[in-house]
């Protein structure tokens, strides 16, 4: 089985090229990333636990499912396959919300943010997700702020501004 092909992107968002998952983790090259929020319509956050054998951050708590845009794929394609392939999130609008950069010693990537509204059954992708609940947006924004060591930093980085209108209460 040929390994996958993933897409690599300029410090602007220009895809730039494309190489085999393992060189872009082992060197650290700048790729594509989508992280989709996933909300309740009563506006619960949902909040997972990645499993222990994941490549980056393994263990860590996230409040985005998401991940790595294949090559020939566009953010919005892969937001809906990381989503649906994550949660069982399908078949519902995915609402693009920005983009940004993101880059720490294990990673480095142009991110494609997004939300969702599923009131539908999560199912867990047991090679990804060890456990997950859902959490009111200030619960998580506190937990956060208690102990961030215990979340993807991705994730902080780059939701960090939702994030403190959720502890301050909006």
């Amino acid at each position: 089985m040929s390994e996958e092909l993933v897409a690599l992107y300029d410090e602007s968002g220009a895809v730039v090229g494309s190489v085999v998952r393992s060189r872009m983790r082992a060197e650290n090259l700048r790729h594509g990333a989508t992280g989709v929020l996933v909300r309740n319509s009563a506006g619960l956050v949902y909040v997972h636990r990645r499993t222990d054998t994941k490549d980056v951050y393994p263990g860590r708590y996230d409040f985005t499912a998401g991940g790595v845009i294949i090559a020939g794929e566009t953010p919005d394609q892969s937001a809906a396959r990381e989503v649906a392939e994550e949660l069982g999130v399908s078949g519902v609008p995915i609402e693009p919300v920005g983009t940004g950069g993101y880059s720490d010693d294990r990673t480095r990537f142009w991110a494609y943010l997004y939300t969702v509204t599923w009131d539908g059954e999560v199912r867990h992708q047991p090679e990804e997700v060890a456990w997950g609940a859902w959490w009111t947006p200030r619960a998580l924004a506190e937990r956060v702020a208690a102990d961030p060591d215990r979340f993807m930093p991705d994730s902080l980085s780059l939701w960090a501004e939702q994030l403190a209108r959720w502890r301050a209460g909006a």
